[in-house]
């Protein structure tokens, strides 16, 4: 099992001065990345369901997000950081414009030497993708985002890149500079949907569901085998093995206390045998209960589970 910790860089938790310093300290301790969050603008009036509560709204409507732009904050931490992993949870993808995009993360692989992890979402909030004057229709943000993956897939990787979609279309140009990794950064896509599934079988190397989708839920084990069923048999129609491929699911609740840490790591091995490949570390509190946290998680957990 391999472990993320989240990054807090909006909302009421986050704290700028924070950032540099759990980044780097989860670097030095041995985590495999970083991650945080996307919120662009937050309109007042939502009508679109939160798919992400049991009331569909979310919270904190009609207050300052102070969210932190996340692919400034990637660029940040890959020059604080040597060795971990640059991973966007996620990037609404129909939000920006493609190639902009592509030149970005391009840049961010270039800077980290290598370490970006493309996180990639399609977005829920209709309100959100009307404010930022997106151009494509809200309804087929599942295709646009598809066409996204494949357009940076040969931006980053061919000489004389070509792309015609039903939405981008990208031909006759240079584009650099290209990738460190190549063909592509690998591409880990959220959502819990039979679609986000199929994204993430047929474009993606990996895959970032959330237990809290009431429509599509995944919070009980059972329900999670079948998930996991259903993305390997993808994965094996696309003649892809199904075990060379990163799920990322479940947050740790790892407190700090060390009488627990066999009933945590015992927890680890069970989500790791039905085929979780990295799970997340929240970290709440003050700076240096943070700290704490991670020097603990990679003391007593680390030597539990990574044989």
């Amino acid at each position: 099992m391999k472990f993320t910790v989240s990054l807090p860089i909006g909302g009421p938790i986050h704290n700028v001065s924070e950032i540099s310093t759990l980044a780097t300290k989860a670097d030095q301790l041995g985590f495999d990345a970083v991650t945080a969050s996307e919120r662009i603008i937050m309109p007042r009036n939502i009508k679109s369901k939160y798919p992400y509560g049991p009331k569909g709204k979310i919270p904190g409507v009609g207050t300052s997000q102070n969210t932190l732009e996340l692919l400034s904050v990637m660029s940040y931490i890959a020059a604080k950081t040597k060795n971990i992993s640059l991973v966007p949870t996620v990037i609404v993808l129909p939000y920006r414009n493609p190639i902009i995009a592509a030149k970005i993360l391009a840049t961010i692989d270039q800077l980290s030497n290598g370490r970006l992890v493309v996180g990639c979402g399609v977005g829920w909030n209709l309100e959100e993708a009307q404010t930022l004057m997106v151009p494509t229709p809200f309804n087929k943000r599942g295709t646009v985002s598809d066409e996204y993956i494949m357009a940076w897939k040969e931006l980053w990787s061919k000489e004389n890149p070509e792309f015609r979609g039903e939405f981008l279309k990208i031909y006759n140009v240079d584009f650099a500079p290209k990738t460190v990794q190549q063909p592509s950064p690998p591409f880990w896509a959220g959502g819990e949907s039979p679609a986000a599934i199929r994204r993430a079988a047929q474009l993606c190397d990996g895959w970032l569901p959330s237990d809290s989708n009431p429509l599509y839920p995944l919070n009980t084990a059972e329900l999670f085998k079948i998930a996991v069923y259903k993305l390997r048999n993808m994965l094996e129609d696309q003649n892809r093995n199904p075990y060379d491929f990163v799920i990322r699911f479940g947050a740790v609740p790892w407190d700090g206390d060390i009488r627990k840490a066999e009933m945590i790591a015992d927890s680890i091995r069970f989500w790791s045998k039905i085929g979780v490949t990295h799970q997340s570390l929240e970290l709440s509190g003050s700076l240096s209960k943070k700290l704490e946290l991670l020097d603990s998680f990679a003391s007593e957990i680390f030597p539990l589970v990574n044989d």
